[in-house]
């Protein structure tokens, strides 16, 4: 079964270049003839990698040890939940849902009315950059990272997952970010393709939902990603600016940047050239992110060894970005009008750009610098938060600033109103002021906490000063989403800064104060289940109260897995919309939690909660075509 599985991956790897081959002929004798049997060639690219990928999945469902895919990641008493998510656990079956998800895109998007309405010199183009995108992917996939390796000699059982990756957010994360990354090869390709046919910003309109669409799992991803560290990793935080963290960070502000300068071009053919480079870096970024990950040139909890796709990954990088100059350069410079007055909502638009990519560039930055630096350092070192937190903070922050003036400024230029954008603007400062001279440090955590006040003002003025905002689905897309964001900022800026930890060994009956809560050890459980899963679970019982008031329990547990001798944590919690109560133990002497540790976090939830805002509401303005496409790119 396995080696058909292969000869799947191989003959669509074959139908991938053989029309990628095909639709280079094509484009260069300027011939369309042929259009139809290179929706075929992708069409049975995708039938032969779901086939590929199903083998996989019945492998890991059957606990066929033979195959080394499954006994590195699975064993027979894994939960089938786990057990279908180790599909996605490992770099070749990860490299294999990706490619399997950019299959579906495509075809997908070839069925789709805004790809019919292209012009056939553009449809002939995008496929020649698509299949050879994908034809890549599967050169990755039948060579070095080859997910059907099987063994000579199968183990009685396997290794299991990583204790790490046994939470929900292994469900949906890693897929979230794969379907976000393969998403995006629509827009790059498609811009790559209408920039050489001449036809112009169509492209941006049919690439329209693709681009929201992907930029929403993207961000999902990313934001799922940092509840799942919040939760497993023990630390207490939801990022530590680590360089798997940033990789997929990095793609993100190149995207969200793209998603405002397409409205740009769609409404006034502003920033042409810099929308095609914009759906390139995205996807470009998002190659390089795998390329951290899987290379072994950083050191992360998360990352994968260098499996053999390091150099491939590195020179497909290097490649698509000269091929993205060289398309971009071929568009005519006379063509651009001039960029947007400052003092304007286009103008305020562009400087959110800016400041998007400048925090895209120093993360970037921060995390290769252990790469760069070692040119001239014997023992390099990357980044670390601090460097991050104060650079980025308050480049975040001025961005919330500007989103929230955006609104209030006329498409044409000049202020709406200037009572507004310039009360806000006060509103802000003030804020910002009076908490200084009140002593609350750091300032930074200030200053974002009365960006997100302002924030949330604006939108609630918009609603009431706008008529019908309440009903329009364009308004809860965009400010929504920007309330979202807002939401988030709140939380970041408060629960960051104002986190509150102490470690204390304590026996059963003994308790300590802090941060206005008592906290009493009552005593330790300890189960032992040989044979199974989990063999040992030990749970210790925090009674939690305020002012003589009991609050709540927290239960932290340590969980020792079949096959991995080093006890887990598993965190636990009592939530709350203010104090987030936090509790973890990692060491036992006897009864004894050596230590225990506690950490309140306050207005932490505000972050998850402005993170479904901001993943769902974008999601709003997605919206089928209607109407054949126009010339300047919008609906008829």
């Amino acid at each position: 079964m396995y080696l058909a599985a292969h000869l799947a991956l191989l003959l669509a790897m074959l139908a991938s270049l053989l029309g990628g081959a095909l639709a280079c002929m094509e484009a260069w004798h300027g011939q369309r003839q042929k259009l139809p049997w290179l929706e075929r060639c992708q069409d049975a690219a995708v039938f032969l990698m779901a086939c590929a990928s199903t083998a996989l999945l019945g492998g890991l469902l059957s606990r066929d040890f033979s195959l080394a895919y499954v006994a590195d990641y699975t064993d027979s008493l894994l939960p089938v939940f786990y057990t279908v998510t180790a599909f996605w656990a490992g770099q070749a079956g990860s490299l294999l849902f990706w490619g399997l998800a950019m299959g579906l895109a495509g075809a997908i998007f070839a069925r789709t009315g805004r790809y019919k309405r292209l012009a056939p010199a553009t449809k002939t183009l995008f496929w020649l950059f698509f299949l050879a995108l994908q034809g890549f992917f599967l050169v990755l996939l039948t060579g070095p990272n080859n997910p059907f390796v099987s063994l000579a000699s199968p183990p009685p059982d396997g290794k299991g997952l990583n204790p790490l990756l046994r939470n929900v957010g292994m469900i949906f994360h890693p897929p979230l970010l794969f379907i976000g990354y393969a998403g995006f090869a629509v827009p790059a390709c498609l811009a790559l393709a209408a920039t050489l046919s001449g036809e112009g910003r169509a492209w941006l309109e049919a690439a329209r939902n693709w681009i929201l669409g992907s930029w929403a799992f993207l961000t999902a991803g990313i934001l799922l990603g940092g509840w799942w560290s919040y939760m497993e990793l023990g630390w207490g935080g939801y990022w530590a600016w680590d360089p798997v963290e940033n990789a997929s960070l990095i793609p993100w502000f190149a995207a969200t940047a793209l998603v405002h300068t397409a409205l740009l071009e769609r409404r006034f053919g502003l920033l042409p050239r810099t929308n095609v480079c914009l759906a390139c870096l995205t996807l470009i970024l998002c190659l390089f992110a795998t390329y951290l990950v899987r290379s072994g040139v950083v050191e992360s909890l998360h990352a994968f060894g260098d499996g053999g796709v390091g150099g491939p990954l590195l020179a497909g990088v290097l490649f698509a970005v000269a091929l993205t100059v060289l398309v971009a350069a071929t568009r005519p410079r006379r063509d651009d009008p001039p960029l947007p007055e400052l003092g304007s909502r286009p103008g305020l638009i562009v400087v959110s750009v800016w400041l998007l990519l400048a925090l895209g560039l120093v993360v970037l930055l921060g995390t290769i610098w252990p790469v760069l630096s070692q040119l001239w350092e014997v023992s390099p070192k990357g980044a670390e938060q601090g460097f991050y937190n104060t650079v980025c903070l308050p480049l975040f922050t001025l961005l919330t600033v500007v989103m929230t003036l955006a609104p209030w400024f006329g498409w044409t230029g000049g202020p709406k109103r200037r009572d507004v954008p310039a009360g806000l603007a006060g509103l802000w400062l003030a804020l910002t002021i009076i908490g200084a001279f009140q002593g609350i440090r750091p300032i930074l955590a200030v200053a974002g906490v009365s960006a997100a006040v302002v924030a949330g003002l604006s939108v609630a003025l918009l609603l009431a000063l706008v008529p019908g905002a309440s009903r329009s689905r364009r308004f809860w897309a965009s400010h929504g989403s920007h309330l979202g964001l807002a939401v988030i900022v709140l939380g970041v800026a408060v629960s960051g800064p104002f986190q509150r930890s102490h470690e204390q060994a304590l026996s059963p009956g003994e308790s300590f104060e802090f941060g206005g809560y008592r906290f009493t050890y009552q005593d330790l459980g300890a189960t032992d289940t040989p044979g199974q899963e989990i063999t040992r679970t030990e749970e210790a019982r925090i009674a939690v109260s305020r002012d003589g008031k009991p609050v709540g329990v927290l239960a932290p547990q340590r969980l020792t897995y079949r096959n991995y001798d080093h006890p887990h944590t598993e965190v636990s919690t009592l939530p709350g919309l203010g104090d987030e109560l936090y509790a973890t133990v990692h060491d036992l002497d006897g009864q004894r939690l050596t230590p225990l540790k506690v950490s309140v976090n306050p207005m932490v939830n505000w972050v998850w909660i402005g993170s479904i805002m901001v993943c769902l509401l974008p999601l709003m303005a997605i919206r089928r075509a209607v109407g054949p496409t126009n010339p300047k790119g919008g609906a008829a």
